[in-house]
């Protein structure tokens, strides 16, 4: 009989994340839960063993601090069971540019990215010595729209674009999955933790449909899945026009426009 992989899920307690669980659960795969608030972890986890008796062990942690995402690194580079990792703890903000603190911005971005990419690199190479596994990164819809004016948050999501693009072009031809999915608008805990109504955004998408749909592109093994984007060919389009701007861009000298 073979054994499936246990999947490691960041910001698991509530939202996308323990949606994950369930999924991956249901599919028979032992689970490492991680996120802050232990009590609902562990109610999860309890649920999860009943239901679909699997293993699951919780990690409380908050990883935006260097000793608990430390802690959280250690167990994937030496737990060879964990073969999935998903990347999916977060947060989003409020208000404009001008009325972030420096504190919330550290926190933001130390959560959204520094943490993503320290967790990816702390497994990649484990994955990489065993030619398999994934690695799949939450972003956002936010990160090429500057227009939504979420700036910071934006900007955190596009990272996490370029970080997975980048990732699968080192790590795919050695046997690891990279995935970069991203949502719109989710009926999630993200949105009141940040002091926003979800009930004021439009097109607001159920989470069960966001991840189940996130599940359909990671079984096809894509590497950016869009879940709210009906018409495919646009995000083709969009990266043919990116890659067709790079010939562009190996010029040795400055474009006409440019000369005095």
């Amino acid at each position: 009989m073979t054994t499936l992989s246990t999947v490691l899920i960041t910001g698991a307690s509530s939202g996308i994340g323990a949606t994950y669980a369930e999924r991956f659960a249901r599919r028979g795969h032992d689970l490492v839960l991680v996120a802050r608030d232990k009590a609902r972890l562990d109610a999860l986890a309890e649920r999860l063993r009943e239901e679909c008796q699997v293993a699951v062990d919780v990690l409380q942690a908050d990883l935006t601090r260097s000793t608990d995402l430390a802690v959280i690194e250690t167990r994937l580079r030496y737990d060879e069971r964990i073969e999935i990792l998903i990347n999916n703890a977060g947060m989003a903000q409020a208000g404009g540019f001008m009325q972030q603190t420096a504190e919330s911005i550290e926190r933001l971005i130390t959560l959204n990215t520094t943490a993503l990419t320290r967790l990816a690199a702390a497994v990649a190479p484990r994955l990489v010595q065993s030619g398999t596994g994934a690695i799949v990164n939450i972003g956002s819809v936010v990160g090429f729209a500057p227009e939504f004016g979420m700036t910071v948050y934006g900007a955190t999501k596009a990272f996490v674009l370029f970080l997975s693009q980048g990732l699968s072009l080192e790590l795919s031809p050695k046997g690891v999955y990279v995935q970069a999915v991203l949502p719109a608008s989710t009926r999630t805990e993200i949105w009141e933790r940040a002091g926003i109504d979800v009930n004021m955004l439009p097109e607001v998408m159920e989470v069960g449909e966001l991840v189940d749909a996130a599940l359909v592109g990671f079984d096809r093994r894509e590497l950016v899945t869009i879940p709210p984007l009906h018409v495919a060919e646009r995000w083709d389009a969009l990266d043919g026009v990116r890659l067709g701007l790079m010939s562009d861009l190996r010029q040795a000298h400055a474009a006409e426009r440019y000369r005095a």
